[in-house]
């Protein structure tokens, strides 16, 4: 999914077959979660965009798979340190 702003700006979640979108103009790539393990499970923290923890899942996948749902259905938001 593309979110596209109306100044512009364009917003997804990274995956190499957009690759090509960064050559479009100026790109940053910044960070919207961490996915991370914690004992054996993994949580999907998405404070960067002010977004909530998600878990804990019992495998990767499913946190990776809850991440990507939670930015999607939240329009990919811009994460907070933005300047």
């Amino acid at each position: 999914m593309l979110a596209i702003a109306t100044d512009g700006e364009i917003r997804f979640l990274f995956d190499d077959s957009l690759a090509s979108l960064l050559a479009i103009g100026e790109a940053q790539i910044r960070r919207a979660s961490f996915v991370e393990p914690t004992g054996t499970q993994w949580l999907a923290d998405l404070s960067p965009v002010d977004g909530p923890l998600l878990g804990p899942f019992d495998k990767r996948s499913q946190a990776l798979a809850a991440e990507a749902a939670w930015l999607l259905n939240h329009s990919i938001p811009v994460p907070s340190d933005r300047s």
